[in-house]
This record gives structure tokens, C-alpha cells and sequence, in this order.
């Protein structure tokens, strides 16, 4: 009989690569994880991980037990979720991704309405890049994601709209383009620009912009930490396209004649996934606000 423990075990130290980052994420000692590992090495009769120094790679078992481990856990959540869901009762843990932008200037109105109305749930909450969170959605390691939405559908998950949020070109005041009334594609191409990197999907959005129009796109540097690029911006190192929200007194916004930029902000989710009660709870309060 093939124990959870060790499919959580197994599935912890494949995804971090190490036993000792496992160890820290399961709130487990090494040799407990290192324990489970060689039990249930035990009990399939092969050995899961090549252990080389401190490299850790999966055997060619390995391999094949990873997708029908993630498999079984995910049925075996579904399930407890399922009953526990019967009850009606809003409860549990509750695992979110989300970027740093929407944490930061979106969601902390959201999670304090929610822990107070619902204090009996754990919210247990990632910060990464929206591209992270949508393959940690997909892969069904995490419950919801509120990210910055994929451009294209996903056959595995439930996209929500939730914002619109409109991006701006900015500059810092002393910029040479600050002084002008309106600034083409045509003369932001000949400036440096700091923007996200191009495997964003806001990236994406502003690279497709200048690509239509056959413009260079000059990055100077680049970052996907949005308050950063700000920060650069500000201090006058090249212009960006950043959030309308981020706009103020360190900035100058630039007007760009008949163009539309913006992303849309939302929620996603496993299409396979049973959603628990919190889950559904906290997409009834993000739509609401």
C-alpha cells in the first residue's frame, strides 16, 4: 500500500530538486523526507532519485511515477474537497497565487474583507510572476491564481476577467519626450525603454504594439518587478509602460495619439479541479469588489 505521505514527499522533491528545500516546504525535518522517500522506494521496488553530491535527478521511474503522482493527489484532494464542500462551511486552507503588482496595489483590500469574514480559512499565499502562477495553476499544484491573464485561452483552465487595467507610456519629468505634446511609436523607438521581459504577457502586449508597426524596440535593461521599473523610470534611465495607477509626481505621462494599451487582471483555475468552499468564496468576493 502506497502511503500519501510519501506521494507528497516524492512530488515536494521532484518539483524543488533538493531533499532539504523539501524538507522546509512539508515543515519536515531532511531525514524524515529522505525517510519517506526510501519507503516508498521501498514499496514500488525501485529507486525514484539519482542522488549525485548534492544533485538530485529523477530516474527514468522516477519519471514515470511523477504525472500519476500528481494524478493521484490531485483525485484525493478533489475528494476531500468535494466532502468537505457538502458541509457548507467556509474552512481549510486556501493556496493563492498571485504577482507582486496585484498583491501590492490590488488584493490587500480583498484578503482583509475576506480573513475577517471568513477567519476559519489558512490562506496560504504565493508571490511570482504571472507566467509562474499560470503553470503552477496548470499543473494543479495551487488552488486559484489572480494574475495577469494569458493573451490565449488555455485548454486546462477557467480564465475570470476581473480588471481592466489600463497601461500608460510615462517618463521621468526630465526626459527628453517629457516636453512633448504627443509622441509617436516612431520617437519612443528611438529612445531606450525598461520594460518587463519579453516572456511577460505584459511584454508580449507591447512588443506585438511595436512588431505591427515594424518599429525596433530598444530595451536598456529589464525587469519583471513593475515597482522597479518605476523606480528607473522615475530617475530618468528610459521611458516604460507601466499601470495608469502607477502615475504620479515622479512620472510624466505620454500622450500616444490612437493607441489603446491594457491588460486584463483576473482569476484562473484548474478546469479538472474540484474548487473548495473558500476557493469559491474568495471569487465571490474578488468579482463583487
Amino acid at each position: 500500500m502506497i502511503e500519501l505521505d510519501g506521494i507528497k514527499a516524492f512530488l515536494t522533491v521532484a518539483d524543488c530538486g533538493s531533499f532539504s528545500v523539501a524538507a522546509t516546504r512539508l515543515h519536515l525535518t531532511q531525514p524524515a523526507v529522505s525517510k519517506r522517500i526510501a519507503l516508498l522506494e521501498n514499496q514500488v521496488g525501485v529507486r525514484l532519485f539519482d542522488r549525485i553530491g548534492r544533485t538530485v535527478n529523477l530516474t527514468e521511474a522516477g519519471r514515470e511515477l511523477l504525472p500519476r503522482s500528481r494524478d493521484i493527489l490531485q483525485r484525493v484532494e478533489d475528494t476531500q474537497r468535494a466532502i468537505t464542500n457538502l458541509s457548507g462551511r467556509v474552512s481549510g486552507q486556501l493556496s493563492l497565487a498571485t504577482s507582486h503588482h496585484i498583491g501590492l496595489w490590488r488584493l490587500p483590500q480583498v484578503l482583509k474583507e475576506y480573513s475577517a469574514r471568513y477567519p476559519d480559512v489558512s490562506l496560504d499565499l504565493h508571490f511570482m510572476d504571472s507566467e509562474v502562477a499560470h503553470d503552477q495553476i496548470v499543473q494543479g499544484n495551487l488552488e486559484l491564481g489572480i494574475i495577469t491573464l494569458a493573451p490565449g485561452a488555455h485548454e486546462r483552465l477557467t480564465s475570470i476577467p476581473v480588471w481592466r487595467d489600463d497601461l500608460k507610456f510615462m517618463c521621468a519629468p526630465e526626459h527628453p519626450l517629457s516636453s512633448m505634446k504627443q509622441v509617436s511609436l516612431e520617437q519612443l523607438s528611438e529612445h531606450s525603454a525598461i520594460l518587463p521581459d519579453m516572456s511577460t504577457f505584459t511584454g508580449r502586449i507591447v512588443k506585438q504594439l511595436f512588431d505591427e508597426r515594424h518599429l525596433p524596440l530598444r530595451m536598456s535593461m529589464s525587469t519583471n518587478y513593475l515597482e522597479t521599473i518605476k523606480m528607473l523610470v522615475s530617475i530618468g534611465l528610459g521611458w516604460s509602460v507601466l499601470p495608469q495607477t502607477m502615475l504620479d509626481d515622479t512620472t510624466v505621462l505620454l500622450e500616444v495619439p490612437d493607441v489603446e494599451i491594457y491588460r486584463t487582471l483576473g482569476i484562473i483555475h484548474h478546469t479538472q479541479r474540484t474548487l473548495s468552499n473558500a476557493g469559491l468564496a474568495f471569487m465571490a468576493l474578488l468579482i463583487e469588489s
